[in-house]
């Protein structure tokens, strides 16, 4: 069984799909996001104040999480297209052939 993209005419593989580097990265950002953001939520008012007043943890793993969430809603929105390979019969003739028919 093979999957269909949007228009319906190219078939696309599952390990076109799977390495698609916009999977990889907006999977790592997110979870490194998710991750950051409760560690955010649990900062003590010491760490805090080495950072200036400011959570950063809170604020990185926010930002992460964005992006990593932007990077799968563009894989989502803008899947990969796989072209199909041409065959024999699609094909004309090779480069420096002729197609002579007598």
């Amino acid at each position: 069984m093979t999957d269909q993209s949007t228009n319906g005419d190219t078939p696309q593989s599952a390990a076109s799909r799977l390495f698609d580097i916009r999977l990889l990265i907006g999977g790592l950002f997110t979870v490194y996001g998710v991750m950051l953001t409760v560690a955010g939520l649990f900062t003590s008012d010491a760490q805090r104040k080495k950072a200036s007043d400011i959570n950063i943890n809170l604020w990185l793993g926010l930002g992460m999480l964005l992006l990593g969430l932007l990077f799968l809603l563009w894989m989502r929105l803008n899947p990969l297209r796989v072209e199909p390979k041409p065959t024999d019969s699609d094909s004309g003739p090779a480069v420096g052939e002729t197609d002579v028919t007598r």
